[in-house]
C-alpha cells in the first residue's frame, strides 16, 4: 500500500499529524519552533523547505546542529545551498548543556518526525554543523544507523575510537589553513581512509567560521555525487559533467593564483568524488605534472617545514599549561606573554606558512586555556586559584577580550586580593574598556568599588567615578 502524504496547495503543504492536527509548511521560508512530539511542546525544531519542493519524489534531508541556541541562524547558512541542491533542512534544537544521550534521542526524534510528514529518502540523511555544532555532528551517524554522511565545518572527528567499519558514513570536511582544527583534519583524512570511510575535505579562504556558498553548494553536490555512484538514486551524466567542469574551473583558477598546494589537494579530491563516474587519466597526468614542478615542491617543503615547528610547540603548550594549572605556577605567566609574542611575530611575518602556522598556534592555545577552564569549573569543589591563573593567561592571548579581565576583578574581589583585582582593572582600562555599567554592577566587587583606588582608576580612565575620592 503506498503511503499517503499530503497534498501540496500553491504555496503551502498541509500535512495531518498522527492526532489529525494540522501544520502548514509554507515552501521558501525558515519555519521555527515545530514541535517534535505533538503533546511535548518544549521539544522543537527548524525546518526549511525549497521553493520547488513536491510531493512527487523523495528529497534528501539536511540535519543542521548549533549548540548555543541559535540553530536558525546556522540553519539560514545553508538556504541558498539547499535550493540550488535539492534538499530540505531541518535543525533540531539542541543546547551544549543537555547530556550527549538526550541530544541524540531528540535527535532521532526529529529525523522520524519529519520523515513522517515529508518524503524523505531515508538512504540520503545528513547532518552539519560548524565547530561544536560539528562536533556533535560528527557523532550522530556513529549513534544513528539512519545517518549516512556529515558536514563537518572547522571541526575533525573527536573521538576515531567510535568509528566501526560495519558503519561507515561520507565525511566532508571544511577548514581554512589558519584554523587550528587545520592539522587534524588532514590526520583524521588519513584515519578514514584507513577505514575506508568515503570523505573530502575541502580547504577554503576566507578565515572565517563558515565558507561561502560555493563550498557549501559543493559539499551538498558531493552527497548528491556520491548517492549516484552507488547507484541509491539514478545516475544524472549532465549533472556529473557540470559538476566536474566546475570542480575542474577551481582547480585552474587555484594553479593561476599561484595556490598550487591546494591545487594539488582538491584534484586528490576530485580522484575520489570522480573515479566511479567517469576516466580520470588525464586529471592523474596533470597532477602527476603538478607534483614535479619545483615551485610545487618549493611550496610543498616550505608547509612541512612549518606543520613540523607547529607539532613540537603544540607538544609544549599542552604540556606546560596542565602543569601550570595542576601547580598554580602564576610564575610561568612570563613565558606565556613570551610564547604569544613570538606568535605575533609568525602572524605579521612574510613567511605564508608561518602565518597560517600563527593563526593556528593562536586558536590552539585559546582553545586549550577554554577547555581547561570548562574542566576546572565542572569540579564539584571550583580551584579557583587555577580558574585566575586561566583567566590571566586569557587576558595574555586576547588583550581585547575584557571578559576575562572582569572574570579575574571579581575572584579576586571575592578573595579580598584587591591589589590583583587594581591591577587588571588598570589593564583593562588601558586596554580600551569604556562599559562603567558593567564595571559598577559586577559579582563580588561591592566593597572594592568603593575604595579610593578603584574609584581614582576609574576617573582617570574614564573620566568620571560613581564615588567620590577622598584621600587620607
Amino acid at each position: 500500500m503506498k503511503k499517503k502524504y499530503a497534498i501540496l496547495f500553491l504555496s503551502a503543504v498541509f500535512l495531518q499529524s498522527a492526532l489529525a492536527q494540522q501544520l502548514v509548511l509554507k515552501k521558501g521560508t525558515i519555519l521555527e519552533a515545530l514541535p517534535v512530539n505533538d503533546s511535548v511542546a518544549t521539544d522543537t525544531y527548524s525546518l526549511y523547505l525549497p521553493t520547488n519542493f513536491t510531493t512527487d519524489k523523495k528529497w534528501p534531508l539536511l540535519l543542521i546542529f548549533d549548540l548555543n541556541g541559535k540553530e536558525k541562524q546556522a540553519l539560514s547558512m545553508f538556504v541558498q545551498a539547499a535550493e540550488a541542491e535539492g534538499y530540505i533542512l531541518a535543525a533540531p534544537q539542541i543546547l551544549d548543556s543537555v547530556s550527549l544521550s538526550n541530544s541524540m534521542i531528540k535527535t532521532s526524534k526529529v529525523v522520524q518526525r519529519v520523515a513522517n510528514i515529508l518524503p524523505i529518502h531515508r538512504s540520503r540523511i545528513y547532518t552539519a554543523g560548524a565547530s561544536s555544532g560539528a562536533r556533535f555532528a560528527n557523532l550522530v551517524p556513529v549513534f544513528i544507523k539512519d545517518v549516512k554522511g556529515v558536514i563537518s565545518i572547522g571541526a575533525s572527528i573527536a573521538n576515531t575510537d567510535l568509528l566501526s567499519v560495519k558503519r561507515p558514513f561520507h565525511f566532508v570536511g571544511m577548514t581554512n589553513k589558519n584554523n587550528y582544527n587545520f592539522t587534524e583534519m588532514l590526520a583524521i583524512k588519513k584515519v578514514l581512509d584507513r577505514f575506508r570511510f568515503p570523505n573530502q575535505v575541502l580547504i577554503y579562504e576566507e578565515q572565517t567560521d563558515w565558507p561561502s556558498l560555493d563550498y557549501l553548494k559543493k559539499a551538498l553536490q558531493l552527497f548528491t555525487l556520491s548517492s549516484m555512484g552507488k547507484r541509491v538514486i539514478a545516475k544524472d551524466s549532465v549533472y556529473v559533467e557540470n559538476a566536474f567542469q566546475e570542480d575542474i574551473a577551481k582547480v585552474n583558477q587555484l594553479k593561476n593564483t599561484q595556490k598550487l598546494l591546494q591545487a594539488e589537494q582538491y584534484m586528490s579530491e576530485m580522484m575520489a568524488t570522480y573515479g566511479v563516474h567517469k576516466n580520470l587519466d588525464s586529471l592523474r597526468a596533470v597532477q602527476r605534472d603538478l607534483r614535479r614542478d619545483k615551485v610545487f615542491r618549493g611550496m610543498k617543503r616550505a608547509e612541512n617545514a612549518a606543520f613540523f615547528k607547529e607539532t613540537l610547540l603544540k607538544e609544549d603548550y599542552q604540556y606546560y599549561i596542565e602543569e601550570d594549572v595542576v601547580t598554580h605556577n602564576f610564575n610561568n605567566l612570563g613565558w606565556w606573554n613570551y610564547q604569544k609574542s613570538e606568535i605575533d611575530k609568525f602572524i605579521s611575518g612574510s613567511n605564508r606558512y608561518e602565518k597560517e602556522m600563527g593563526n593556528r598556534l593562536l586558536g590552539y592555545v585559546n582553545a586549550l586555556a577554554e577547555d581547561n577552564i570548562d574542566i576546572v569549573n565542572s569540579e564539584s569543589l571550583i580551584d579557583e586559584d587555577a580558574l585566575a591563573l586561566l583567566y590571566m593567561l586569557k587576558t595574555i592571548l586576547e588583550p581585547q577580550n575584557f571578559e576575562f579581565y572582569l572574570k579575574i576583578i571579581s575572584l579576586s574581589a571575592k578573595n579580598e586580593d584587591f591589589g590583583t583585582a587594581l591591577f587588571y582593572l588598570e589593564e583593562a582600562l588601558k586596554n580600551g574598556f569604556k562599559d562603567m555599567d558593567t564595571l559598577y554592577k559586577l559579582e563580588n566587587t561591592a566593597l572594592l568599588r568603593i575604595t579610593p583606588k578603584f574609584n581614582k582608576l576609574v576617573s582617570k580612565y574614564l573620566k568620571d567615578a560613581r564615588y567620590d575620592i577622598i584621600e587620607e
